[in-house]
């Protein structure tokens, strides 16, 4: 009987270690709970594919994965309180990242700390590359390619936009968008009549709309979240602000800037790190087309860039885990700083500070109550100059 026992007891411990654990604090409740439950689908879908094709594979041997989630509530200090918990009480150095760039900021200093390793898809803030971490990955393209990118386009779209108007929330997120527009307004020779700020969750921008009035400009573009972005809106409309290009940095990505504005959506254009219409080969997918239709017959919406982020990032830790035959940090680190991989996502590789440096932003416009893709690739005609408020 007692061999029985201590038989059994080793298979149990031989089994334990058959389980690869990966952490993640998430909003999952407030201010971002709805970016944060998006990038979770991302997580979930990654781990449900990998877990039902064997689990990761470290030479000869596969492991299942189990994703330890907990919620930060919307509050970056939190974010790094869990992001510690996870690596030193629950003993898990493997971390996909947070949503939002305080977030990831704020977890940054901890993995860093405690010689862990983190892969994020939920921040874009240049800030986050700037202080010399070297343990960060990110799969976003940094937030002053936001703006810069609407301003490209705009001007590509119509050489003679001269008057540009930069609207921006006081976050480091928003705060790095708006600095990319202006590079590129500034670049371009065009007039910036108007750069201003806001505070964080304001409620009311009726101030900014008579400086946007008086300014009159051709090209106006708002740099904040979701509902900073419907806000405005509304207020221009109020307002009878009607610029030939209207672009927002976050809230046309969102199915909700549609059910929120109905036909004051219309001919808005915004900028996402990845579009459904785009299509690359995946190694645990097959390509992006057989992962949208997966998402599809699942949730019967097409995905945001936010769950096509998620599982590209688990691709990516699983892929670089699987290069270095070790759940080792450093060792998963050699290989993420060498990494060019194709996924669902796009291109994905590094540079020496762990910054996305192998993809483009993506433009979109609502047509008729879709998001439209029109950069890279276009699925249509823009519809120009933005039509009048009904």
């Amino acid at each position: 009987m007692r061999v029985l026992l201590l038989l059994l007891l080793t298979l149990s411990l031989s089994f334990a270690q058959e389980v690869i654990k990966i952490g993640a604090a998430l909003s999952l409740t407030g201010r971002f709970a709805k970016e944060g439950q998006l990038l979770k689908q991302g997580y979930d879908m990654w781990l449900e594919r990998v877990n039902a094709q064997g689990g990761i594979k470290i030479g000869n041997k596969r492991y299942k994965v189990e994703l330890v989630y907990y919620d930060d509530q919307s509050d970056p200090t939190t974010t790094a309180r869990l992001v510690e918990r996870l690596i030193t009480q629950d003993n898990i150095k493997l971390i996909l990242g947070p949503y939002g760039s305080p977030q990831v900021f704020s977890a940054a200093p901890v993995v860093e700390k405690y010689g862990a390793v983190m892969v994020q898809a939920g921040g874009a803030s240049n800030d986050i590359y700037q202080k010399g971490y070297r343990r960060i990955f990110g799969l976003y393209t940094v937030a002053t390619e936001y703006g810069r990118t609407l301003v490209e386009y705009a001007r590509r779209l119509d050489p003679s936009l001269k008057r540009i108007a930069v609207v921006y929330a006081k976050d480091i997120f928003s705060e790095d968008s708006a600095e990319g527009a202006k590079e590129a307004a500034k670049k371009a020779g065009m007039e910036l009549v108007l750069y201003e700020n806001y505070p964080k969750g304001t409620q009311d921008l009726s101030g900014i709309m008579q400086k946007l009035r008086l300014a009159k400009p051709d090209l106006v573009i708002g740099c904040g979240h979701f509902a900073d972005s419907v806000l405005m809106v509304k207020q221009m409309k109020e307002s009878g602000i009607n610029p030939k290009f209207l672009a927002f940095t976050i809230g046309p990505a969102l199915p909700s800037f549609v059910d929120s504005l109905k036909a004051d959506a219309e001919g808005i254009f915004g900028v996402v790190q990845w579009s459904p219409a785009l299509n690359f080969k995946d190694p645990l997918f097959g390509s992006t087309k057989a992962f949208v239709e997966e998402y599809v017959k699942r949730y019967g919406a097409d995905p945001e860039y936010h769950v096509a982020g998620g599982v590209a990032a688990g691709i990516v830790l699983q892929a670089t885990i699987e290069r270095a035959k070790s759940t080792d940090p450093d060792k998963v680190i050699e290989e993420l700083r060498k990494l060019r991989l194709e996924t669902l996502y796009g291109l994905v590789g590094f540079d020496s500070a762990g910054r996305i440096n192998t993809k483009p932003m993506v433009v979109i416009q609502i047509q008729k109550g879709k998001r439209i893709t029109l950069f890279p690739v276009e699925e249509a005609k823009p519809v120009y100059p933005k039509p009048a408020w009904k």
